[in-house]
C-alpha cells in the first residue's frame, strides 16, 4: 500500500514528535483508516520529506513521531510560469490541479476582458484559499515537496508588462507558429486566455511587450485542455520531461 503523504505548515524536526492539525488528523483517522503504527511522509513547502509514524490516535488529532528527512524535491530545472485568464466553475480548479502535476513554478491569474470571474473582497480571498488547498493536494498526490508559488489574481496588461521571463509565449490558435526547438532557456512564460481565449487587442499587446504567438496544432482546444498541452511541450523542450 502507497505511503500518504500530507503536508503541513507546522515546522518539521526529526527525532521529535508533532500533533497533526484536525484537517489532516480526520482524513487520516477517517477516511484512510490508520491506526497506530502507520508510516506517513510529511513535507511543508520549505524542500524535503520527512519520514514518520502514527504513536497515537486520538478524536480529533494524530500524534505523530517525525524520523529521517529526505531532501528530494522533484522540481523541473525550468522555472515556468503559467499565467491564465480565471475561468468559471471547476475548469480553474482543474488547470491548477494539471499545472502543479507538470512541474509548474508559479502559477498566475489574469483578470481579461473575457473573464467572468468577479474576485474581490471576501470572495476573491476564499478562492484563493479554495485554489491553494488544490495545489497543496496536487503536490501530496505527484510528491512535489515544493508548492508552485500562487500569486494573486493580475489584472492583464499589468502582467504582461512586469513579465520578465527569458522565452515568453501568448497561445494563440490561428498563428502558424510552433515552439523553437532550437531555442535555451531557462525561465518560460505560457499566457493563456479564458473560456474565449484572449481577445485581439490582448494578442497585439503582448505580442508588442516580445510575447511570441503558439499554436498547438490546428485543432481549438478547450481552455483547460491547452495549459496541458502546452506546459508538457515546454517540459519537454526545456525541462524535465
Amino acid at each position: 500500500m502507497r505511503i500518504p503523504r500530507v503536508f503541513t505548515h507546522q515546522a518539521l524536526t526529526p527525532n521529535t514528535c508533532l500533533a497533526l492539525a484536525e484537517s489532516q488528523s480526520h482524513y487520516l483517522n477517517k477516511v484512510l483508516r490508520m491506526k497506530t503504527g502507520r508510516a506517513l511522509i510529511l513535507f511543508n513547502g520549505e524542500g524535503g520529506e520527512f519520514g514518520a509514524e502514527i504513536i497515537d490516535v486520538h478524536k480529533k488529532h494524530i500524534d505523530v513521531l517525525i524520523n529521517d528527512f529526505f531532501p528530494e524535491n522533484r522540481e523541473s530545472t525550468l522555472e515556468l510560469e503559467l499565467a491564465i485568464g480565471v475561468s468559471r466553475g471547476e475548469r480553474m480548479d482543474w488547470v491548477l490541479q494539471k499545472a502543479t502535476e507538470l512541474g509548474v513554478t508559479k502559477i498566475t491569474p489574469l483578470i481579461t476582458e473575457r473573464t467572468e470571474v468577479k474576485l474581490t473582497g471576501e470572495r476573491a480571498e476564499k478562492k484563493m484559499e479554495h485554489w491553494q488547498q488544490i495545489i497543496v493536494s496536487a503536490c501530496e498526490q505527484c510528491q512535489r515537496n515544493l508548492l508552485p508559488k500562487l500569486s494573486e489574481p493580475k489584472i492583464y496588461s499589468d502582467w504582461i508588462s512586469q513579465c520578465d521571463a527569458e522565452l515568453k509565449f501568448v497561445l494563440h490558435h490561428r498563428d502558424s507558429k510552433g515552439l523553437p526547438k532550437n531555442e535555451t532557456a531557462k525561465s518560460v512564460a505560457l499566457l493563456i486566455g479564458p473560456e474565449g481565449g484572449l481577445n485581439e487587442d490582448e494578442i497585439a499587446s503582448a505580442i508588442d511587450r516580445r510575447f511570441s504567438p503558439l499554436t498547438l496544432g490546428p485543432r481549438v482546444l478547450r481552455t483547460e485542455t491547452a495549459p496541458v498541452a502546452a506546459i508538457s511541450l515546454v517540459q519537454y523542450l526545456w525541462g524535465d520531461f
